[in-house]
């Protein structure tokens, strides 16, 4: 059974976003939200919060408990892209892009996960 959630239009670029994304994939509901609460980059209580927003999904749709679910994927696209002006030198215009990001997170239970997951997610146990 896979869960969903999704974050849209939020005010930081893709790339810094896809940082803290690569780091909670593959993990259990909880050990991604340990590591997510603890890391110093600003996308990390975003994206925490768009976790514990898919893991209520599950609870309360589902009647799942969030210690059987893993982050199956967690996708970080481009949303739209706000352009702006900056002045410059004898009278000019300089564009720039403020970029924002769409994220996508599904979660599955942990009877679903990879064998070489599950086997390290016991061993961290």
């Amino acid at each position: 059974m896979i869960i969903t959630a999704k974050l849209s239009d939020y005010r930081q670029s893709p790339r810094k976003v896809r940082l803290v994304a690569n780091l909670v994939k593959g993990k259990t509901a909880s050990d991604a939200a340990d590591a997510l609460a603890f890391l110093p980059k600003r996308a990390g209580k975003p994206l925490a919060d768009l976790l514990a927003s898919a893991v209520a999904n599950a609870a309360h749709n589902f009647n799942i408990s969030a210690d059987k679910l893993f982050v199956r994927t967690m996708r970080v696209d481009s949303g739209m892209t706000l352009k702006r002006r900056r002045p410059r030198a004898r009278g000019m215009a300089f564009p720039i892009a403020k970029r924002t990001s769409r994220v996508m997170i599904e979660l599955d239970t942990t009877d679903a996960m990879p064998a070489k997951k599950k086997a390290k997610a016991k061993a961290t146990k």
